[in-house]
């Protein structure tokens, strides 16, 4: 048996490994060093095209706990890591070039692994691959992955809105409820007196906004993403004529409708993270924290996204991907990396490797490994098949996608080392 992988990022690097060291014949495509996109300079494999930091390294982070569980799956990205790391404080980097270094000749010299190099146009129908193309797939293979999934296909310039968790939310001034008292409160709403929105208005103004590439520069704002900054630059009322419009809600706390308002509408069927209607933004990330913390009720809030503005292309997956990344309609073909709907380097490779372990078990007839929601990689597995989300998004690693334990634990310290601990415990036992 034979499995294809497009695609010698991370993500692809990650899937091709683990299906080899389980003794599965892989040819793997690459279409550098032929040809590169807009994002990559170098020739070899799992190019780091941005930072060279993988995030946090304590095992009391969702960071930190994501790479403990990858290690503990024979990660090849976290084998070179060890090799390649460079001081960064408390985060895990690496020295990019010796980091794609490692990785290329882990690849290239395996015994189980053939190489073919240039660009792939279709993905096959017959036979068994996973596709880790990346978030700039662009060309004749964009066209064809529109074809295999339909409309659910995304690509586009793309202004995310920020997410927070449920419980950093100050509930003594936010509330629950519908516009009109139609529906079942599914938002929580954030009011804003007059004065308050006006210092808020005139912040937003004034935040500095991040940097785009070149590859990431759109020609035109799509108004149904409009940036909440841009927008707030039309005037002071534009927002609170727009996604900000009090109409239909009244302020339990004072009777009243209140000036304005920030809704947040739930992000995962849990119910543990929102994220800020209409908020769609390309503030830098320092500026979203110092900002959206002026909304009331979220002054305290923890941000486990903040708002991106990027090209990015990715699949509908809660409509169309098993928690295995397979296909649903045509199980023999699996999707990973951001392509998926993961968000970072990290998560794009521990994608692969659940793809691949995916498929290990169909090929043995066997029925899949059930990561638990309760473990990081179970928690990405689960957030990107979850039919219940309505508007997906990419997501990375974070405690808010993990179910709640069963006690409360206040410190938030305690309460991370207690959601790895329960996640590592269920790796002890099972790997």
């Amino acid at each position: 048996m034979n499995v294809r992988v497009i695609g010698a990022g991370l993500a692809g690097c990650e899937a091709a490994y683990t299906l080899a060291n389980n003794g599965v014949k892989v040819t793997l495509y690459e279409m550098k060093p032929k040809e590169h996109s807009a994002a990559h300079r170098k020739d070899g494999f799992a190019e780091l095209v941005c930072s060279n930091s993988l995030k946090a390294e304590r095992i009391e982070s969702a960071a930190g706990l994501l790479k403990e569980e990858m290690r503990r799956l024979g990660s090849v990205c976290m084998e070179a890591a060890a090799t390649c790391k460079v001081p960064a404080g408390g985060a895990l980097a690496v020295d990019r070039g010796l980091f794609s270094e490692y990785i290329t000749k882990k690849i290239r010299s395996h015994k189980n692994i053939q190489v073919i190099e240039g660009r792939v146009n279709e993905i096959p129908r017959d036979g068994y691959t996973i596709v880790a193309t990346g978030p700039l797939t662009d060309g004749a293979l964009s066209l064809d992955i529109a074809a295999l999934c339909g409309t659910d296909y995304l690509s586009f310039f793309d202004a995310a809105a920020p997410i927070v968790t449920a419980e950093s939310i100050n509930f003594e001034r936010a509330f629950r409820a519908s516009r009109y008292d139609r529906g079942d409160d599914d938002y929580i709403n954030c009011p804003f007196s007059k004065a308050e929105y006006e210092a808020f208005h005139e912040e937003l103004t004034h935040a500095e906004s991040a940097l785009l590439h070149d590859f990431d520069k759109p020609l035109t704002v799509y108004e149904g993403c409009m940036p909440i900054e841009i927008l707030a630059t039309r005037g002071l009322d534009a927002a609170r004529f727009g996604p900000m419009k009090p109409v239909g809600l009244r302020d339990p706390n004072t009777g009243h409708r209140p000036w304005a308002v920030v809704q947040l509408r739930t992000e995962n069927s849990e119910k543990t993270l929102y994220n800020l209607v209409g908020f769609q933004t390309n503030l830098k990330w320092g500026e979203q924290k110092r900002v959206f913390s002026m909304i009331p009720g979220l002054e305290n809030a923890e941000f486990v996204r903040y708002g991106v503005m990027h090209r990015n292309s990715f699949i509908n997956s809660p409509k169309l991907l098993a928690a295995d990344f397979s296909l649903k309609s045509r199980p023999n073909i699996s999707f990973c990396g951001q392509l998926s709907g993961v968000e970072g380097y990290m998560e794009s490779a521990a994608s692969g490797i659940l793809a691949a372990r995916g498929l290990l078990k169909r090929l043995s007839g066997e029925p899949p490994v059930d990561f638990p929601n309760y473990t990081m990689l179970g928690a990405l597995s689960h957030y990107i098949s979850d039919p219940t989300v309505t508007h997906f998004q990419p997501m990375g690693a974070n405690f808010g996608i993990l179910p709640s334990l069963p006690e409360k634990i206040r410190d938030k310290r305690e309460r991370y080392a207690a959601l790895s601990a329960r996640s590592l415990l269920w790796y002890d036992r099972n790997f």
